[in-house]
């Protein structure tokens, strides 16, 4: 199975152009279903079954088997997805007769508001970041002012460019899922930031690499990884002694949140935000306190 695995995960890939965390999500969870049917096999006395022998009532068991073992309706709806996917994949490719996941439903799963941010908690980290006059903190003090005042995702971040950045339209291009390109405006504080740390940390940080063409380094030059990001972050908010859960993803919520209170658009938002389908975008305004009324006012005004 493993083999047919990696076949969907190119598919997914080459045709469907996911994000490499999408990818990885779906390898995870197809390689755990994987799993479990080896093991299976193996209690049985086997080695492993065939895809074509693959019926609903393995399917259905093996979601029993994570329900029991504790696993929330939001990660087994995640994994219904990818084993749905897989085997459409398969069938449209003549390898298996039925789709075994037809008819499955998924759990049903109430999405939980985003967690945002206080106004008070970010001014404070900007302040103690701009109190930090070294290399790394200007880098530190640039890329998170970048983050916070576009919304922009931190795997979108770390991958922007010396070139994406247009200090004359005061805009930043950024390529996010799907390879959607978006052009977000940069207020000028942001700008002066970005240009003191290219300015002046930049060059001595890739002084090895003066070939990387990242914004966002690392101390050995080099692009920063979404990895490497989130545990600065964590760093900072600790020094900085803040609340120990402030997330990048956070500071994208409390951005959108922040625009919708200040009466933008959805239609405006969803394109700042990068998100594909506006059903997305709308859940932000239940945290700035939208009645349905104004949900559709926002609508209305973004057409």
């Amino acid at each position: 199975m493993n083999e047919r695995i990696d076949a969907f995960l190119a598919y997914l890939q080459g045709e469907r152009s996911l994000s490499p965390n999408t990818i990885s999500a779906y390898r995870n969870d197809l390689l755990q279903f994987a799993d479990y049917l080896r093991a299976e096999a193996e209690r049985q006395g086997g080695t492993d079954f065939a895809l074509s022998v693959i019926d609903r009532d393995q399917i259905t068991a093996y979601f029993l088997h994570l329900r029991d073992r504790g696993y929330s309706g939001a990660s087994i709806a995640r994994k219904t997805a990818a084993l749905r996917s897989f085997f459409q994949y398969l069938r449209r490719m003549g390898e298996v007769a039925s789709d075994p996941t037809q008819g499955i439903g998924s759990p049903e799963v109430k999405k939980p508001l985003p967690r945002t941010v206080e106004d008070d908690h970010v001014r404070a980290l900007m302040t103690f970041l701009e109190s930090r006059d070294t290399l790394e903190g200007l880098r530190d003090h640039a890329m998170l002012r970048l983050l916070s005042a576009t919304g922009m995702r931190v795997g979108e971040l770390v991958m922007v460019d010396l070139d994406d950045v247009d200090f004359g339209n005061r805009r930043v291009r950024v390529v996010g899922r799907g390879n959607r390109e978006r052009q977000l405006p940069l207020d000028e504080a942001t700008l002066s930031s970005i240009r003191t740390y290219l300015e002046r940390a930049r060059p001595f940080l890739t002084r090895n690499v003066p070939a990387e063409t990242a914004v966002v380094v690392n101390q050995r030059g080099q692009r920063l990884t979404r990895q490497g990001f989130w545990l600065i972050m964590k760093g900072l908010v600790h020094e900085a002694g803040l609340p120990a859960i402030m997330t990048p993803h956070m500071l994208r919520h409390s951005f959108a949140t922040h625009q919708i209170g200040e009466g933008l658009g959805l239609e405006e938002l969803r394109q700042l935000l990068g998100h594909a389908s506006i059903a997305t975008t709308q859940i932000y305004t239940q945290l700035a306190g939208q009645s349905p009324e104004e949900n559709g006012r926002l609508l209305l005004s973004s057409s």
